[in-house]
């Protein structure tokens, strides 16, 4: 994401719904479903923080719409205020999932390294 955060971990809730005019984006509306996101700063440099998040709900575009509303929009997410200058698309990775599957019950867990171009991003931030 963009900027430097204030807090080096904290929960960000605040109710995303649709926003006015538009079938695509969304944003914070009091009006909107409850959405939760735990987030922790792993590294800051040159205007850029790399963040762990852990999603306690999992609204549509939660992620980019709690970061941009905050003021730290995703590196590369255009739609909600990122620059596309250093990344031609949203700097956003998921490294990790763990669920329980819904039909056997066994707990499944995947985990995923960072792709190259976000390494890339990284190293020269």
């Amino acid at each position: 994401m963009t900027g430097d955060l204030q807090k080096e971990q904290g929960t960000i809730t605040a109710n995303i719904g649709r926003k006015e005019g538009s079938i695509i984006e969304r944003a914070v509306v009091a009006a909107g479903q409850t959405a939760i996101t735990h987030y922790k700063l792993l590294k800051e440099k040159n205007g850029m923080s790399l963040v762990e998040i852990q999603l306690e709900t999992g609204r549509t575009h939660q992620i980019r719409v709690h970061f941009s509303a905050m003021g730290h929009p995703l590196v590369g997410d255009d739609l909600y205020g990122g620059s596309t200058a250093r990344m031609k698309r949203q700097a956003l990775h998921s490294a990790m999932l763990t669920f329980t599957h819904p039909m056997t019950h066994q707990l499944l867990h995947f985990t995923s390294e960072l792709p190259n171009d976000m390494v890339q991003c990284m190293m020269e931030a």
